[in-house]
């Protein structure tokens, strides 16, 4: 069997025998795949734990075919002749068509030198933790884009927004001809970019103009795909700005006419059931508002709202409590983290419904930073009776931080060991209570993404110190996998190839369409420095590549074609929708995952507005050789999924291909 951690070596040179073997197959595979099979649906049985699973000898189907994970532009007309004759295909609007034809064309098999029976070649199996440890790539994209990535968004059109702060003087990026910034507190004419759009597809950028400082501010992306992007520092601390994604290459910052109320620096954001943004804290900022304005009807005709938990979680000389962690819940509530505390707001009427215990151990917010996500919401169905579905159980992952006192420490120049501990609470329980446990090494400023599979990888930060100037030393360089539903709970940790390049202060991490992590910054400098100094002001783009997208599980890895919905890719809540994808190698109880990933706005150790959603499967029906397609419920409500677009990926034995876009509303 061959699996990710293989110790039984196969021949990499196929035999003569088995070349003309191929030779026969492979028009043979193209002249059987013109005819369609019949439909065959089946009901899906949901795994007991998608991790343990292992691949039935006669689970096989005969074939050759490798899907490929990387994009295409477009679908040739043979692909649809020959693999989907029985369904209607669409552009996505991820411009991703799978390349099935090339894989048809360019097999991933290893054969055994003295024979080539098929049904004694099993397909990889992702299915351990085991199978990770060690795994993953990195890849360098760009030794320089000009601007150290301090903020990252990802978009419905492929591109990442990227900018860093405007205080400190020129950057490494010059704006086009005839563009300068004439009101920097830095220097009188600053003719360079702090901010940059970087095409996923193309690995190119071109550079954005911002008006004032976005140094330490925060976003949320709205319905219609505009990142709004709110708050910075001295003249930009009470600015509203948009980006809104266009094709035309042309599309830069809008600065509003409108502020914000206060001072917005080190606030977080999260979009809302109706579409709309509230904005949290800050430094000094002990309250919240909304984006727009009056958006929220309240008694008072307020438009910033006090909330004293905020004043109640500032340390002394360290604060530990900016950048609070946001979650919506599915009762429309909102989650608040700020330092050790959490409780549930009711921002319509301004106060706090639920209080949960302190997280033992150490500090969890900036500067004392931490990381947190709240763990995939799984939706099950409604009842034959047309009841809605009941709402999903909600729980908050946090991991690493620093010891109170570490800052002012890190200061003087001695650095405490940070964290190691990460905390689980389940805020749906009648009585939580916050589950521990321990990473495998220790961790502040770490960055934490949900990934298509349902797991969290763990990246980027430091062993030693805070966040902060020349705060943090011991980068930590391996990235680690964590399965929050493996049982044993000795199992849930791997640790993942390491980086070569040091992720410190001011870096960030977001998850791609095609399931890498784009990874960048790092600037623990006042100013930009590269000489002279122990970890050098990072203007560089890497993508980390999960196990999962290793090569070796091309043939498992499934390829959508379309989705099939009344409106296409806008889904509306509540509604059956399918998805038509194709496999190389496909198993007769063949364990299947549909999740939607809402793209996060990162910055500071946190993913402001990240959501991954496990939607509830109907059935699984087969359409041809190569075709299927698995059919699925969409969110019921708004408070469980935001309007507004998110990454759709089919994840097959752990396995995701490349995501196409929907809009929820």
């Amino acid at each position: 069997m061959v699996t990710f951690s293989q110790s039984k070596k196969i021949s990499k040179k196929p035999s003569s025998m088995a070349i003309k073997i191929l030779s026969f197959l492979f028009p043979l595979i193209l002249i059987l795949s013109l005819f369609t099979l019949p439909s065959q649906s089946r009901p899906y049985k949901p795994p007991r734990h998608r991790r343990h699973r292992d691949w039935p000898e006669d689970s096989l189907l005969p074939t050759a075919v490798s899907c490929a994970a990387s994009p295409s532009r477009s679908q040739p007309p043979i692909l649809h002749a020959l693999l989907h004759s029985t369904v209607s295909s669409t552009a996505s609007p991820s411009r991703y068509q799978p390349p099935i034809l090339h894989a048809l064309l360019h097999s991933t098999f290893s054969f055994a030198a003295s024979s080539f029976p098929l049904n004694d070649v099993e397909p990889p199996s992702y299915n351990s933790p085991a199978a990770t440890a060690g795994g993953g790539q990195w890849v360098l994209l760009q030794e320089s884009v000009g601007v150290s990535a301090m903020h990252m968004q990802l978009l419905y059109n492929n591109k990442v927004v990227i900018f860093d702060r405007t205080d400190f003087g020129a950057s490494n990026l010059t704006l086009p001809a005839g563009k300068c910034r004439y009101n920097d507190e830095a220097i009188k004419e600053d003719c360079t970019a702090h901010s940059l759009l970087y095409d996923v597809d193309s690995n190119t950028y071109r550079p954005l103009m911002v008006q004032t400082d976005v140094w330490c501010s925060s976003g949320a992306v709205i319905p219609d795909g505009t990142l709004v992007q709110t708050g910075g520092y001295l003249a930009g601390d009470h600015k509203i700005r948009l980006f809104t994604p266009l094709n035309d290459d042309q599309c830069d910052w809008i600065e509003l006419e409108q502020s914000l109320t206060i001072q917005r620096w080190y606030a977080s954001d999260h979009i809302l059931p109706d579409g709309n943004v509230i904005i949290v804290g800050g430094r000094k900022a002990f309250s919240y508002e909304f984006f727009p304005k009056d958006s929220i009807e309240n008694s008072q005709n307020n438009s910033v709202f006090y909330f004293n938990f905020l004043k109640e979680t500032t340390d002394r000389k360290e604060e530990n409590n900016l950048y609070p962690f946001l979650y919506l819940l599915p009762d429309g509530n909102l989650f608040v983290f700020a330092n050790q505390r959490s409780v549930i707001l009711d921002y319509v009427n301004n106060k706090i419904v639920k209080e949960f215990p302190m997280i033992p151990g150490e500090k969890r917010s900036y500067p004392a930073t931490g990381s947190s996500v709240m763990l995939p919401l799984r939706l099950s169905a409604g009842g034959t009776d047309g009841t809605p579905p009941p709402s999903p159980e909600v729980e908050v992952l946090v991991c690493g931080g620093a010891k109170g006192g570490a800052y002012v420490k890190a200061l003087k120049g001695t650095y405490v060991a940070a964290s190691k501990s990460c905390g689980r609470l389940r805020v749906t329980d009648p009585d939580p209570q916050w589950v521990m446990e321990d990473m495998p090494m220790r961790r502040v400023m770490p960055d934490s993404l949900l990934l298509p599979t349902g797991d969290v990888l763990i990246l980027n930060g430091a062993g030693k110190g805070t966040a902060g100037w020349e705060c943090a030393v011991d980068p930590v360089l391996n990235p680690i996998l964590y399965i929050p539903n493996e049982p044993e709970s000795s199992k849930r940790f791997s640790v993942l190839n390491p980086t070569t390049i040091p992720r410190l202060y001011h870096s960030a991490a977001t998850l791609l369409p095609d399931g890498r992590i784009l990874v960048g910054g790092s600037n623990p400098h006042i100013k930009y420095n590269f000489s002279g100094v122990t970890y050098p002001t990072e203007l560089s783009l890497e993508a980390f590549s999960p196990p999962y997208l290793d090569p070796e599980f091309g043939l498992i890895r499934p390829s959508i074609l379309s989705i099939e919905a009344p409106a296409h890719y806008v889904i509306s809540y509540g509604e059956e929708f399918s998805v038509t994808f194709t496999l190389g190698l496909y198993r007769a109880d063949g364990e299947f995952m549909v999740t939607i990933v809402a793209p996060s706005f990162a910055t500071h150790s946190f993913g402001m507005n990240q959501r991954l959603l496990e939607l509830y499967i109907v059935g699984v029906q087969q359409l041809s050789a190569f075709a299927y397609k698995v059919t699925v419920h969409a969110p019921p409500t708004r408070n469980i999924a935001p309007p507004g677009y998110y990454m759709l990926f089919l994840v097959h034995h752990g396995v995701p291909g490349h995501c196409v876009w929907i809009k929820m509303q």
